[in-house]
């Protein structure tokens, strides 16, 4: 049911948004050099590697690991990068990933493949037999600010909970936190 669910709100999704996302492509084209999109390794269900992408807030060069590794991620972000970080406007490509069935709307993001820690945690409580969301539990309680222990154990008590009532609530109040532009960093 849940895909199902998935399914279709993406399709809405998309062709709702088309417009947007064809502008954003656009700007990021047009302020920066490279493409558009930036395809990134992620850890799925059951910890397979999938491409998840991303439209391009950070320059070309940029190595690939969790923006807050990076020593000054200011620095890296394309003219519009910022915006797009805010607006939670870089996440909207991964409607692809929710097509295609390597994500969901809701479940816990996707780990970058090389950030073993939270790997590790997430199979040591059992997050890694959930499909990763467009947003979770640990986003609309801390987003980039919680510490990955802390993330982790979110994901876990999400996973207890997991309903649709429960999905519903954590989108509606996504919503709530990109309005606000609560919780997201730079």
């Amino acid at each position: 049911m849940k895909r199902v669910f998935d399914f279709i709100l993406a399709v809405f999704a998309a062709i709702f948004l088309l417009i947007p996302i064809v502008i954003v492509a656009i700007l990021v084209r047009l302020t920066s050099k490279g493409p558009a999109l930036y395809w990134s390794d992620r850890v799925g269900k059951d910890n397979r590697i999938f491409k998840m992408p991303k439209f391009r807030s950070m320059k070309v060069d940029t190595p690939a690991v969790a923006t807050h590794l990076l020593k000054d991620p200011n620095s890296l972000l394309t003219p519009i990068g910022g915006f797009l970080r805010k607006s939670s406007l870089d996440e909207l490509p991964q409607l692809w990933c929710i097509l295609k069935g390597d994500m969901s709307f809701v479940g816990p993001r996707p780990a970058l493949f090389n950030q073993e820690d939270l790997i590790a945690l997430r199979i040591e409580k059992g997050v890694d037999k959930v499909l990763p969301g467009l947003t979770g539990w640990a986003q609309i309680n801390g987003r980039d600010e919680l510490p990955i222990p802390q993330k982790v154990d979110l994901d876990a008590e999400y996973l207890k909970k997991q309903s649709f009532r429960f999905d519903f609530y954590i989108l509606w109040m996504t919503f709530v936190k990109v309005v606000k532009r609560d919780g997201v960093s730079h």
